[in-house]
């Protein structure tokens, strides 16, 4: 059946949702209903603004064909990215005649610059250039970075280990064309949400076997790190928290349908026992995902493998949080505290 507000255009559901976002927080909060509270942790109100949104536009991350979640996707993301962020200039690449790739350039950043190569979340199933366009415009901004985005292949068409290959070659292409960026190969960078996050510590964990060139630092958001075990977030925050364990099962199966690489660490980098070496890293994780102790628990092995590792808790926010810098404020200090990190982390 269909949803009565696919009918309405989305101009006017984006107004809606800046006009809500726009009341008194008293109002705010009835609308959202009495606080939720789960695991000693309490839903911040943007987030719970945010699912009571999600249930009444019947939106659902995943419901029915990859090609169906992915036109979804690309029909919502206005809703909760907010106006793209300036003054950034933006131009399209090829990265080895093969992946897409999109390269961000903050107003006054000239060359020897530091470089953040970024991989898309959205479970290696959906999301490309587009659906964070607004995530890389914010960190070129704030971080003071360039930002390389990657459209790597996704699953079920390309299913691993496409994704994890054009993940490496992007990283491999930027040390090589340093100059040509206008970048400094010695503060480069990897990073991404969710999947995103994976193909990050990933690359860093590939790099390091390779022997070459080397990240200078990982920043993983909520990363997917394990798949070869269900653990106690992932049973906690099982449904009604945006990403669902349903959800985790679907874009596991489309990804790596094999359940024998499942254990692979080009896929479960937690499984890994060579992290030793790796770049330092920035680990953020929400309290209410599903993904929460995975995350974490990938955090202390690199702390245990004598990886420098700074490990964020937000216990107040969902999966997802990182796109949605136009649906609250609470989003974007999150937001803005990694892209601190990164900043940081690479002026060191």
């Amino acid at each position: 059946m269909s949803n009565p507000l696919d009918r309405v255009p989305l101009s006017v559901q984006s107004a809606a949702v800046r006009a809500l976002l726009a009341l008194p927080k008293s109002l705010r909060r009835r609308i959202a209903g009495k606080p939720i509270r789960l695991d000693g942790q309490e839903l911040a109100l943007d987030a719970q603004l945010f699912l009571v949104l999600e249930k009444a536009s019947g939106y659902r991350l995943v419901n029915g064909t990859p090609e169906q979640a992915r036109k979804r996707l690309s029909d919502s993301r206005s809703l909760v990215s907010g106006p793209p962020i300036e003054p950034i200039t933006v131009r399209a690449l090829t990265i080895e005649d093969t992946v897409p790739a999109r390269f961000y350039t903050p107003e006054g950043l000239g060359d020897d610059a530091p470089l953040l190569v970024y991989y898309h979340g959205g479970g290696w199933v959906v999301g490309d250039l587009d659906s964070h366009d607004n995530v890389c415009r914010f960190l070129a901004k704030l971080a003071g970075v360039k930002v390389l985005s990657v459209d790597y292949r996704l699953a079920p068409e390309h299913p691993f280990p496409a994704a994890v290959d054009d993940a490496m070659t992007a990283f491999t292409y930027a040390v090589k064309n340093a100059a040509e960026l206008g970048i400094d190969p010695d503060r480069i960078a990897v990073g991404g949400d969710s999947a995103g996050g994976n193909l990050a510590a990933v690359t860093a964990l590939q790099a390091v076997k390779a022997g070459g060139a080397v990240p200078k630092f990982q920043m993983l958001i909520y990363p997917a790190v394990d798949a070869s075990v269900r653990r106690r977030s992932r049973d906690l925050f099982a449904e009604g928290f945006f990403l669902t364990s349903d959800d985790m099962d679907w874009f596991r199966d489309h990804y790596c349908p094999g359940e024998g690489d499942w254990a692979d660490p080009r896929f479960s980098p937690l499984l890994s026992e060579e992290l030793a070496g790796l770049p330092p890293a920035y680990v953020a994780t929400a309290g209410f995902d599903p993904l929460r102790d995975e995350g974490e628990a990938y955090a202390d092995k690199l702390k245990a493998a004598g990886v420098k590792v700074t490990a964020v808790r937000y216990p107040d926010l969902i999966h997802g949080y990182f796109s949605f810098l136009g649906a609250g404020s609470r989003f974007r200090e999150a937001a803005a505290e990694a892209a601190v990190a990164l900043r940081t982390a690479l002026a060191l």
